[in-house]
């Protein structure tokens, strides 16, 4: 059974504490599911722009899916 995190991202964003808590969390799982809710102002260009940025803080080894709004990261052991 594979393990995965559950996040949200709210009303204040994206923020370099919730890049914190994605990095931390990518430590212990490979599969982390990122939830953007309505209070973020939901919009798909917004939410493709999300990704590229978790994308860049978090480097090469990570790729990422949007469906809906959501974005589920991947890790993996090596760099994509």
């Amino acid at each position: 059974m594979m393990n995965i995190v559950k996040l949200q991202i709210g009303k204040c964003g994206l923020t370099a504490q919730f890049i914190q808590q994605i990095k931390t969390a990518s430590a212990n799982v490979e599969n982390i599911r990122i939830n953007v809710l309505k209070s973020s102002g939901r919009d798909r260009e917004e939410v493709k722009k999300m990704s590229h940025e978790i994308l860049s803080a978090l480097g090469p080894k990570f790729t990422a899916k949007i469906i809906g709004f959501t974005i589920i990261l991947k890790k993996w052991r090596k760099a994509r």
